[in-house]
């Protein structure tokens, strides 16, 4: 038996540790926290100090004991749980579980997985820090008690089955708040004006730019008349040198961001990629607030950069973190050696690790050096000086490694016409050529609705949250239906173009698609009906400054400055009174809209959150006749709906023609909108508005379905019309019943028998479970086939006794 028992968190990262210590060492996983709080609502006792009542799940159960037998019989156990406050508590969770003796146990962190950061941690353990340990568990304790105490008021007062979190609830608010920017925003029209111009007849070009715009069409019409016979020139040519300094290191919070521009991914899905990195020993540990590097890592980049690149592209820097309360003195995010430039294996490690391998290099290498020109052009017949502007590179500096993405990249206009290229060679004085002239009519823009990036930056700025509570924050708000990531189309709009060439002006009217939306958050109706009741009764829960004051608190707590008992008396008892003010006087929210009168039956026409969503409704409860009901759509929100589109859901289902004697009827349902045809379901495409479709598109789209459907089947067994072998996304597999099955891996698929079919189906985990009185699909097959067996036997049986 070894002496020393080393646990830490993950079972992956027990693989790399165990490879760096001796046979002394035996590593295992806790495999995560290995106690929470109790489930019911004695898990914290709030009159004596917030004490708290553990249980350690059932899942977790064999660990612990495990964990137990191994630690009594090792001479010391090593606590090497993450270096944050989760890991501190983890550490304090397992000394008190596992019965740990204070002389027995040393604790240990480090923030890279690599031989020489494991043996330093081991030369220099220390013992658990208490003031983490409780500034995470008043952070849990706090979080409980709102979740627990507010959840009860939103099932009486707005809808059955809510609950709401102290950061959730602000993350929401940022997101409704944003929408109901956008759509109260009324975009303003003004003209810009390009020109191209030629330093001679045939000779290069370059384009220039009136730094003004014209607020109407004839203020811009006018000045391209102008233009007609003026003469341009060069008035003045200024050129001086620029320079542009790479980023810092990453954080947890610019990497999800960088990330979410660069690759696409979402901010869970950063985080996962990162965790399996930081757990093979690739990147320094994922969650920080800190910009630093060690010197270890700064003479590590510096004998890179000379090598790959050469002296000149490299220059140490070392950056100071700006975040308000960072959490602990952790390195950023940066790849454990510097000499991998790249990893061999699964894609989204590769892509993550070069972008991390990439803005840490970048960090120590030189500034990139341009040469920049402003040239400004006089009209002869007009005041207004236009401007030209370019720029040469001269050196290229950190940007031979990488450049920074922003939200602007993603969120830009349609039309840029005036850039940065280079510009020709230009002299003060010289006479210039005009090829054309332009005014663009162009709209100014909402703000930007957030993107799962841009709201963790936000979070970030306004003080909210840290680094491991980003992403588990903003998965939980989709999770709970309060806010929706989607794609949305845009909608056209015309705007006017006047162009000067030949000495003429003319006008035409160009299309363009605004407001279209890529991986965009969406407020729900029910996160909009939960955001307001929350402002209106708990104000302080969804106060960005209140709730940054809580985080800095903690920080606090985990300082040793501040009791956290003390801290969570303070929070809790106003809380606890505007919960029972609420619950005893507040009206029950409904998000209820008048919209108008139908003109056909006279009674109110309203919209609303209903059980099942939000839904427009003809007619009230106290009527004879029943309320007529239609679902709102996609896109569609209590808030901005009109009447005329409330009218309109009610024209569906629509009979839209027939087909094989049987009528084609197109719907909304929980899926989108459908074709419903002889019982059968056919899913519209992408764009294809259900009131526009007609008679021959429903059945191109049945005969579609139908095609798709034959081809995907490669066998029917004989035996059972139920059993199929399909192509599948993944594969072929085997459709038995409502059982989808796996086929085992090796398996001939032309060789399948029916007999694996049933056998397969019976050990299928997630197999429909028999009902009282009822049976599965597998199960009548079995009996069945048993029943045959059975009759056969008997009849051979008989024969032979004859």
């Amino acid at each position: 038996m070894a002496k020393n028992l080393l646990i830490v968190e993950s079972p992956a990262k027990a693989k790399t540790i165990e490879g760096y210590l001796g046979k002394d060492f035996l590593v295992k996983s806790s495999y995560g926290h290995i106690r929470d709080l109790v489930k019911g609502d004695d898990a914290i006792d709030t009159a004596n100090k917030f004490q708290q009542k553990y249980e350690v799940p059932s899942d977790k159960k064999a660990v612990v004991s495990e964990l137990k037998k191994l630690a009594k019989a090792a001479e010391t156990v090593w606590l090497a749980s993450d270096e944050d406050r989760e890991g501190e508590a983890i550490s304090w969770h397992l000394f008190e579980t596992l019965g740990l003796k204070e002389d027995a146990t040393k604790r240990i962190v480090f923030h890279e997985i690599t031989k020489p950061a494991i043996l330093k941690a081991i030369e220099s353990p220390r013992k658990i820090d208490y003031n983490l340990v409780h500034a995470q568990q008043a952070r849990r304790v706090l979080d409980r008690l709102v979740g627990f105490e507010l959840s009860p008021v939103l099932w009486r007062k707005v809808k059955p089955s809510l609950s709401a979190g102290r950061v959730q609830s602000v993350a929401v608010r940022l997101i409704v708040d944003r929408e109901r920017e956008v759509n109260k925003f009324n975009a303003d029209a003004a003209y810009k004006i390009v020109a191209v111009f030629q330093t001679g007849k045939g000779k290069e070009s370059f384009k220039a730019e009136l730094p003004q715009r014209f607020e109407s069409k004839d203020e811009a019409k006018k000045f391209l008349q102008d233009c007609i016979d003026a003469s341009f020139s060069i008035t003045s040519l200024e050129k001086k040198p620029a320079k542009r300094s790479p980023s810092a290191p990453f954080t947890t919070s610019t990497l999800q961001q960088e990330a979410s521009r660069k690759l696409g991914f979402s901010v869970a899905r950063t985080m996962q990629v990162a965790q399996r990195l930081y757990e093979a020993g690739r990147i320094t540990y994922m969650r920080t607030d800190s910009v630093n590097l060690s010197d270890t890592a700064i003479q590590a980049a510096q004998e890179e950069i000379t090598n790959a690149y050469g002296e000149k592209y490299h220059k140490m820097r070392k950056y100071k973190t700006k975040a308000a309360g960072a959490q602990e003195a952790h390195e950023a995010i940066r790849p454990t050696y510097f000499s991998e430039h790249t990893l061999v294996g699964d894609p989204s490690e590769k892509r993550l690790y070069e972008l991390i391998w990439k803005r840490a290099i970048a960090s120590q290498m030189s500034e990139a050096e341009f040469e920049k020109t402003i040239a400004k052009v006089s009209v002869s017949t007009r005041s207004e000086l236009m401007t030209a502007s370019g720029e040469i590179m001269k050196f290229d500096g950190f940007l031979k490694v990488y450049m920074e993405s922003t939200d602007d990249d993603l969120d830009s206009g349609i039309d840029d016409d005036a850039d940065n290229s280079l510009l020709p060679p230009l002299e003060k004085g010289q006479d210039l050529f005009l090829k054309d002239l332009t005014a663009t009519e162009r709209f100014s823009r909402p703000p930007a609705r957030y993107t799962e990036a841009s709201l963790v930056k936000k979070l970030e700025e306004l003080g909210i949250g840290r680094p491991s509570t980003y992403a588990p924050t903003i998965s939980t708000i989709q999770n709970r239906g309060y806010v929706v990531k989607e794609d949305r189309d845009g909608k056209p709009r015309n705007f006017n173009v006047l162009t000067l060439a030949n000495s003429e002006v003319t006008e035409l009217v160009k299309t363009e698609m605004t407001g279209v939306e890529r991986s965009k958050m969406f407020p729900t109706d029910i996160g909009v009906l939960v955001n307001d009741f929350l402002v209106e009764h708990f104000k302080d829960i969804v106060d960005f400054n209140f709730t940054a004051k809580v985080e800095k608190e903690f920080d606090e707590i985990a300082q040793g400055n501040k009791e956290w008992s003390v801290m969570l008396e303070n929070f809790y008892r106003p809380f606890h009174e505007e919960v029972q003010d609420t619950l005893e006087n507040a009206d029950r929210a409904t998000h209820e809209r008048e919209l108008g009168v139908d003109p056909e039956s006279g009674k109110p026409v309203s919209v609303r959150v209903g059980r099942f969503g939000p839904l427009v409704q003809i007619g009230s409860a106290d009527d004879e006749e029943k309320p007529r009901f239609a679902s709102l759509r996609k896109g569609q929100m209590i808030e901005t709906i009109t009447f005329e589109e409330a009218m309109d859901l009610f024209n569906l289902p629509k009979k839209v023609g027939v087909f094989e004697d049987n009528d084609m009827t197109v719907a909304i349902g929980r899926f989108g909108p459908y074709i419903r045809h002889n019982s059968a379901f056919y899913s519209l495409p992408k764009g294809l508005d259900p009131l526009d479709v007609l008679e021959e598109q429903a059945i191109e789209i049945i005969k579609e379905k139908r095609q798709k459907d034959i081809d995907k089947v490669i066998r029917v067994f004989d035996e059972n019309p139920d059993a199929k072998i399909e192509n599948g996304r993944w594969g072929p597999f085997v459709r038995f019943g409502k059982q989808n099955l796996k086929i085992p891996k090796g398996t001939d698929v032309s060789a399948i028998t029916y007999e694996e079919v049933l056998q397969w189906a019976a050990a299928d985990p997630k197999a429909p479970k028999a009902t009282k009185g009822g049976k599965t699909a597998a199960t009548k097959t079995t009996k069945a086939k048993a029943t045959t067996t059975k009759k056969t036997t008997t009849k051979k049986t008989a024969t032979k006794k004859k």
